[in-house]
Order: C-alpha cells, then structure tokens, then sequence
C-alpha cells in the first residue's frame, strides 16, 4: 500500500475556497490565552502540546475530510478533559497546540486513546493493519509571558514554515483565523514583531517529507 498523500497542494483555489469556507461554518469559539503561565498561582498552567506521525508520514492529511474529523477530536479531547484550548493547528503529519491543563498527564492519556483510536480507523481504511501512525504526544509548560506569545505565533505558523501556505489565513486546520478576528491584524503584527520566533522549534519540529 502507498504512502498516504497529502493533497492540498494539488487543490484547485476554488476547492481550498470551499474547504475554508467548511471549516469556518465548523469554526469552535477561540479564547485568548491568559497573561500568566500558572506555574507559581496553584491555577492550570500553559503547556505546548505536540504530537507526530511515526516517521513523520503524512498519515493525518490524507484528505481534507480526514483532517476535519481529527482537528474536531482533538479539541474535543480537550473539551472533555477540561482543558482550554489557547491556539491549535493540525498539519499533514504533526500538531500543535497551546492548551491550558490542571492534570496534563491525565489529557496526554486521552490524546493517546485518541491517538489509538484514529490509528485503528486509518489503517482500516488505507488498507495498512499493524502500521505504526503515531509516535507520541509531548508537553512543554511555559516559562514565561514571552514564553507563551512566542509560542502562540509559532503554532500559527507552522502551515508557512512547512511550506504549505504564504499566509496564515490560507490555512484552516487552526486557530490563526479566529486570533486574528479577536485581536485584529495591527495587534497581531505588533504580537509577531514583539515576540519572535527566531529559531524555535528546530531540531525537534516534525520535519516535512
């Protein structure tokens, strides 16, 4: 069985136009993360969520359709773990998400049932039983203010920095489009400009194959 192919690069500007569309009228309400990290309030605290495909195969971006009822179980994990979802994007072969959690361990634990649960459906479909679909899920809580606005703009970057697409908008497995209705384009500029990315995510990013 061939690898499973990601397709959105090959999509018509009519069908991703449709594609964004559908992913907005399924659009979940986005907050904006609090201004403290938690670690010294006794509160939840902000932790960098990621989790890869094994050998980094672009197993979760099979088809558009795969990666909508993902992005949907994903957050809904969180929902169900009472954890607040801060910004979140889905890629072909990876994710990221800033979430705020007070039992961390206990959403990892979730988000590999779910992981379980998506491997066993796809392999089903792809015709590929005993195939390894993901690695693992890690967390790294944040630091500081910086710590976190930095990482809210590399989640939102991810689809451009793997090439996908040149703006952040052009992307609708994320959060990006409602974090910049809610803070608008002059504050999310001054975000980008005051908290950089520079190198962060290198090597240990899932690469793009």
């Amino acid at each position: 069985m061939p690898r499973a192919r990601y397709l959105w690069k090959q999509l018509t500007p009519n069908e991703r136009a449709e594609v964004l569309r559908s992913r907005k009228r399924l659009g979940r309400p986005w907050h904006s993360p609090p201004h403290r990290t938690g670690a010294d309030s006794g509160c939840a605290i902000l932790y960098h969520i990621t989790a890869a495909c094994y050998e980094h195969l672009p197993i979760i971006g099979a088809s558009p359709a795969r990666m909508d009822e993902f992005a949907g179980a994903v957050q809904q994990t969180f929902d169900l773990c009472g954890a607040r979802c801060c910004a979140w994007c889905v890629l072909p072969n990876h994710y990221h998400a800033l979430i705020e959690s007070t039992d961390v361990l206990a959403l990892l634990r979730d988000l590999g049932r779910l992981h379980g649960r998506s491997s066993y459906a796809w392999n089903g479909e792809d015709g590929t039983r005993g195939r390894k679909v993901f690695f693992r899920a890690v967390e790294r809580a944040m630091r500081s203010e910086r710590h976190v606005w930095a990482t809210m703009n590399y989640i939102h970057n991810n689809p451009i920095r793997h090439g996908y697409v040149e703006r952040w908008t052009e992307w609708p497995w994320s959060s990006a489009r409602e974090y910049l209705d809610q803070v608008g384009r002059e504050e999310a500029a001054r975000i980008w400009r005051s908290y950089p990315i520079r190198d962060y995510g290198d090597g240990w990013d899932a690469p793009e194959l």
